[in-house]
């Protein structure tokens, strides 16, 4: 998935339920009360398409109807709260995979585990392999996993792989993409021409690049079970060193996206060379740049050291079947039904979305096609930022300090420094919630009381309110 803006995780779940709650009590009525109607909801560009594989379902299910209604994605998580508080929710949902863990924090998700059970006598490979947790991309389906549980299937999937033009390149003598970072930084000063041009763009309204080198170079981003930020840890100042040095040496364009009237056009004039993107580009640019046709292509992100390719992140978005549905058997065979390689294949036709099935990469030949070749190598190493509800603003605030250092404002331990105690204070309700569950399993606490004290001792939440 690409990075929507979330409302703030736990702290905006507590304010929003708290808000909405008694307005929500008295409609009390779940979408679609027919008892073979599954409602979908599906977002953006997906939830228009998908509509086209519908026909097929509900032919295979005589008297099943699928509802599906499209949701844009700038209002997509917070219709998601809405109707959650308001008893409102549909079968299914389409999830971006960093909103599943504030989802399942809720209780709003049934686990994939009840797939099995729904999925027992339906007689395709693609039933059995969603039960059997089968035919999957590994550390794309850990993205889906809270404290170990799973709650989403991934319908399809993305990561970050080098964008590049090779006809620049090996006219910088460049005649095969490197293997290491220290290779494509000599490649990528070849390509700078006094100023004129630079190598590669890195938006620093982008929190993905950092977070990228960070996890290459084995930062673990939080610390102490998610509890505590870890910025100012040797990988993580490692990596934004490295980061901040593309910009000093002039290798990366401080403006940014915000010098590039258009990417694209940009991109074909040379100004840049290289760009750290997804698959959405695939097609944006072969749209776009119908003239460069062959002079672009795409790599895997190259490591520091060692086996490549280096890590990238694991994105896209999942499936997931509400917990409180009425219609779970009929939500699991939907889910099934969409993971099907025949299923998947016609929707990357459709939307340029990659398959969340290795079967269907296969079938295709994308494993061996020119640019997506570099993604099927890429999918290989990938790993998920913390499935936390918080992630999404701790984020945000990764943008904000790195900003700050490429532009010179801060200094680089300064601003590890008070990146730390920012994200510290995003988790202190996680910290309190955790450790109250902790000592409820140790038998010190019950029904808010503290068993070990006086049985009447209130308990003060970090927000300030009381837990009694």
């Amino acid at each position: 998935m690409r990075l929507r803006t979330d409302l703030g995780g736990i702290p905006v779940l507590a304010v929003l339920v708290a808000g909405l709650a008694a307005a929500s009590a008295a409609a009390g009525c779940r979408p679609g009360a027919d008892a073979d109607v599954l409602e979908f909801w599906a977002m953006g560009r997906e939830g228009e398409v998908v509509q086209r594989l519908v026909p097929e379902f509900e032919r295979r299910h005589p008297g099943a109807r699928v509802r599906v209604q499209q949701i844009p994605w700038s209002a997509a998580h917070e219709k998601l709260l809405t109707a959650y508080v308001g008893d409102a929710m549909p079968d299914v949902v389409q999830v971006g995979n960093t909103w599943l863990a504030e989802l399942a924090a809720l209780g709003a998700l049934a686990p994939v585990e009840d797939a099995r059970a729904a999925l027992a006598d339906v007689p395709t490979p693609a039933a059995a392999d969603l039960a059997a947790g089968a035919d999957e991309f590994p550390g794309v389906v850990a993205a889906t996993a809270i404290e170990g549980v799973r709650f989403g299937v991934p319908w399809y999937v993305d990561t970050r792989v080098l964008f590049y033009r090779r006809d620049l390149l090996r006219e910088a003598g460049v005649d095969a993409p490197p293997a290491t970072w220290e290779g494509w930084v000599a490649a990528m000063e070849r390509l700078v021409h006094g100023g004129e041009r630079y190598a590669v763009l890195l938006p620093m309204t982008e929190w993905e690049p950092p977070v990228i080198f960070a996890m290459q170079r084995g930062a673990t981003l939080l610390r102490d079970g998610d509890r505590f930020g870890a910025f100012r840890s040797p990988a993580f100042r490692a990596a934004l060193d490295f980061y901040r040095s593309l910009f000093q040496r002039g290798l990366a364009p401080r403006a940014g996206a915000a010098r590039s009237a258009n990417v694209y056009q940009d991109f074909a004039a040379g100004w840049f060379s290289i760009l750290i993107s997804g698959p959405w580009n695939l097609g944006e640019m072969t749209r776009r740049l119908p003239a460069l046709a062959d002079a672009w292509t795409t790599a895997p992100l190259p490591t520091f050291a060692g086996e490549g390719p280096g890590v990238s992140l694991a994105g896209g978005a999942s499936l997931a079947v509400v917990r409180t549905s009425p219609r779970v058997d009929l939500a699991w065979r939907w889910i099934a039904y969409l993971a099907e390689p025949d299923q998947q294949l016609a929707f990357w036709r459709l939307t340029g979305d990659l398959p969340a099935r290795p079967s269907a990469w296969r079938a295709a030949g994308l494993a061996d096609a020119p640019r997506t070749a570099a993604f099927w190598r890429q999918l290989a190493r990938v790993q998920a930022p913390p499935t936390i509800p918080e992630w999404e603003r701790i984020a945000a605030k990764i943008t904000e300090h790195a900003e700050g250092v490429v532009r010179g404002d801060v200094a680089l331990d300064a601003a590890l420094a008070a990146l730390d105690r920012d994200v510290d204070a995003m988790l202190e309700k996680r910290r309190w919630m955790l450790d109250r569950a902790a000592a409820r399993r140790a038998g010190r606490v019950t029904d808010g009381r503290d068993i070990a004290g006086d049985g009447a001792r209130a308990h003060a939440a970090p927000d300030g309110g009381v837990r009694s």
